[in-house]
């Protein structure tokens, strides 16, 4: 379980996140949304402990992060979450092969006939199979996704964390990559942690969700809980409109 405790972060003057709270359970699908400059990768890089609040707690199967001050004690937090980052992160000059195995057999010693196989196995999964000779450029933008997620899934963390899973993906490829992310949800009955502005793509992924707005959650609880919210802010954002009381300033 993940718990957030009034967390608080500002740079400079400006006060990017504001006493944050909320709980993600076990083998959930949390989604976090809202638009862009409200404070949602900053609030990812707190739970993943890259950035340290000003103030707040966060708990992380029991242990706060916030207080832990090794670097392998952090490091041991960490080895059970995966990100898919937004960008991808793929290494341009290894291959789709050295970039799934990367943490294999860099971090883990493995030996490399063991990290073929299982490279192999990962790239099956996501519905890739015979490209682990390509390089990232010679790939889609829906194909480098696919590459990012199976270079986290190899490793099988109880975390996995989607920063804008539909980013730089093609319309068409956009379905795919939801329906990925569900079927791997399930099959290692991970906690997942979705991160985006999309909010057709969150809701089709999440149990529960967090709405971010100017540095604040504004709502916590189900998808039925949202959509029966009255909430103006809510309704402009879930219509997309630019007429509310949201303005450009909080986004």
């Amino acid at each position: 379980m993940i718990r957030v405790e009034e967390i608080s972060k500002s740079f400079g003057d400006k006060k990017i996140l504001d006493r944050v709270s909320f709980t993600i359970n076990h083998g959930e699908t949390f989604l976090i949304i809202g638009r862009s400059g409200a404070g949602k990768t900053v609030l990812l890089r707190s739970i993943v402990g890259l950035i340290k609040p000003d103030s707040g707690k966060i708990f992380i199967d029991g242990k706060d992060i916030t207080k832990l001050e090794k670097k392998e004690e952090l490091n041991k937090i960490r080895e059970n979450i995966g990100i898919v980052f937004q960008g991808n992160a793929l290494f341009d000059f290894l291959t789709v092969g050295e970039n799934v195995g990367f943490i294999l057999s860099e971090k883990l010693g493995i030996p490399y006939q063991e990290i073929k196989e299982r490279v192999r196995q990962t790239l099956n999964l996501v519905g890739l199979s015979n490209i682990e000779d390509l390089y990232p450029y010679e790939l889609s933008g829906g194909m480098k996704k696919r590459v990012a997620i199976a270079r986290v899934i190899i490793y099988r963390p109880q975390i996995v964390i989607y920063d804008e899973p539909t980013t730089r993906v093609a319309p068409i490829a956009v379905d795919k990559i939801v329906t990925l992310i569900e079927d791997l949800h399930k099959k290692f009955s991970v906690t997942s942690i979705i991160v985006t502005h999309d909010l057709q793509v969150g809701l089709k992924l999440a149990d529960r969700l967090a709405f971010l707005l100017g540095g604040r959650i504004i709502f916590e609880g189900s998808k039925d809980e949202l959509r029966e919210l009255r909430d103006e802010r809510v309704v402009q954002f879930l219509r997309g409109s630019a007429e509310g009381p949201i303005k450009e300033t909080e986004v």
